[in-house]
């Protein structure tokens, strides 16, 4: 329902989405999220996106039995997923490094999904391949809107945990799983409790700082905020681009 295709009056290369319909229901700690794709949704937020340097760019048309298209411009680069999949070296020299400079694009990211919340709307599929480092420009670019979800207590917070989710995912260079850490025999293990584990997957450490105490404490106690121990989380993104503005790195 994902196809490739080229512009025959430019020659540029498009991506053509057509319809499919799911539906499931994830669970972060005690709230139920019901989650469905909705092209009208992703067709919606391509409008009000067109010409926003931190989101894909397209527009949408029906075809002959109503179904809604999206034609997108074809990015080219590589996701923030497969950009810290590739890079080599210990994390200490990655944190000190390599990290800062991500993590200030990453802020325009979580930037550009406030534009959206604002708007009253929400990507509704936050997730670190979902980002797309543009290679013309340097960009990081957000892609795929046409997940929508139901929301029981804050409109964003489905939105608000995947930004998290990617935010720990940059800090430890990856996912810090807690059967490595036991096979590895690692120190941190005896320290580790469970309200240390990430909230929505709970093999993943999100107090990273036990592993690596060289993690500032501002930037460690963002995180617990989307641990099991959490006892507060951001209710929108100013909160927490307001901690952040408070990290040294």
């Amino acid at each position: 329902w994902v196809k490739r295709a080229v512009d025959l009056e430019s020659g540029q290369r498009k991506i053509i989405k057509l319809v499919f319909f799911e539906k499931f229901t994830a669970h972060i700690g005690n709230t139920a999220f019901d989650c469905f794709r909705s092209p009208r949704k992703e067709a919606r937020i391509l409008e009000r996106v067109a010409g926003h340097p931190h989101f894909m760019h397209g527009f949408a048309t029906s075809d002959s039995k109503g179904n809604i298209i999206r034609v997108l411009d074809f990015i080219y680069g590589k996701s923030l997923y497969d950009t810290i999949e590739d890079l080599t070296g210990s994390h200490e020299n990655y944190f000190f490094d390599v990290f800062p400079g991500i993590l200030d694009h990453f802020k325009t990211c979580i930037e550009a999904i406030g534009f959206l919340h604002h708007q009253g709307e929400k990507h509704g599929d936050i997730r670190r391949d979902h980002i797309i480092i543009d290679r013309e420009s340097g960009n990081y670019r957000w892609i795929d809107f046409d997940f929508n979800y139901r929301h029981r207590e804050n409109i964003f917070g489905y939105d608000l945990f995947g930004i998290g989710n990617i935010l720990i995912y940059l800090t430890g260079k990856g996912d810090l799983l807690m059967q490595d850490l036991f096979r590895q025999a690692h120190p941190s293990i005896g320290m580790l409790e469970p309200q240390d584990r990430n909230i929505v997957f709970h093999h993943r450490v999100a107090n990273l700082k036990k592993i690596y105490p060289y993690i500032p404490e501002s930037l460690n106690l963002i995180l617990l905020h989307f641990s099991v121990g959490a006892n507060w989380f951001y209710e929108n993104v100013d909160q927490l681009l307001e901690d952040l503005a408070l990290v040294n790195h």
